[in-house]
């Protein structure tokens, strides 16, 4: 099997989505690769919650088991490695990789994940994951009812404010600069005692990644224990952009509710085709893509 270099599927990406498309596709007896790069957004994420089962348990050692569970089916081969290419279309595709491998498969898919894009302030890339934080749904229950801020400005300050003042009454909206915000919004905000802080920040103070305070450039600081925040994002793999597959006007990889992309014969899923990044929905959209992509290939070889 390690010599094989013809395949029903080549899937880009072994995280979550990509793992646990590769279950559904070995146990529906397809010849599977997976290819992985080694960097998962969750990367520095001391723990991952809401997912039955796992609740509490560290990313790595979930993504390790799903490994071994995965590779007990004989079908499957996971291999270390980055795509750099693809060509070919329908039910003919080629995967490079950047050590100079080549391998086809008749059916592509894309668990590539998204890159976040840090903003230049000290501290926030140390931060992130630990105690600056994406999802509450993730990680709001360990920070309630404590101190908590809101970097963002405008509309997505407001929503956000909104959102995590379920989990505490305790919040701070940093908007590093003079605040965006409507009249409306900012009565809304009052009358939920939010506090406003328009002050620009020099830098979050933290120890070993777990918040402090935040600095502003006047040398004051405040005291805050998480602060959550949705910077931009990219694709991290510009591969299925390069295909064809477009994206929606959020950013993600357009699919419909099989995980289809625009470009026939190739899927996505996780990260990378949904805003609710978690564990326990890459997983679901992973054993969606799966199922899809071996319902495909039956419908086409009957």
């Amino acid at each position: 099997m390690e010599d094989r270099t013809e395949f029903d599927v080549i899937i880009v990406g072994g995280s979550y989505a990509g793992l646990s498309a590769a279950m559904a596709l070995g146990r529906s007896l397809r010849h599977v690769l997976v290819l992985d790069s080694g960097q998962p957004c969750n990367w520095q994420t001391p723990h991952s919650h809401n997912f039955l089962t796992q609740d509490g348990e560290t990313p790595a050692a979930i993504a390790q088991k799903a490994r071994e569970q995965v590779l007990a089916y004989p079908t499957v081969i996971i291999k270390n490695g980055k795509a750099v290419k693809v060509a070919g279309q329908t039910s003919a595709f080629e995967v490079t990789t950047e050590a100079g491998a080549t391998f086809k498969g008749s059916k592509l898919l894309f668990a590539t994940g998204v890159k976040d894009q840090m903003p230049e302030l000290k501290g926030f890339v140390e931060c992130w994951g630990i105690s600056v934080l994406y999802c509450p749904y993730c990680h709001g229950y360990e920070v309630h009812h404590q101190e908590l801020g809101i970097l963002a400005n405008g509309d997505m300050a407001f929503e956000l404010a909104k959102l995590i003042s379920n989990w505490s009454p305790k919040l701070t909206v940093l908007t590093n600069g003079k605040h965006t915000f409507s009249q409306e919004q900012l009565m809304v905000l009052q009358n939920h005692q939010i506090a406003l802080e328009e002050r620009e920040i020099a830098s979050l103070s933290h120890e070993q990644g777990y918040l402090q305070n935040v600095v502003f450039t006047d040398g004051s600081t405040l005291p805050l224990k998480a602060i959550f925040a949705r910077p931009t994002f990219t694709q991290h793999c510009p591969l299925p952009q390069e295909a064809g597959c477009e994206l929606t006007p959020a950013g993600h990889l357009k699919v419909d509710i099989l995980q289809r992309t625009t470009v026939p014969g190739i899927y996505a899923a996780g990260d990378a085709t949904i805003m609710m990044r978690s564990v326990s929905m890459a997983v679901a959209v992973g054993t969606m893509a799966g199922a899809a992509i071996n319902k495909e290939l039956i419908d086409e070889r009957f």
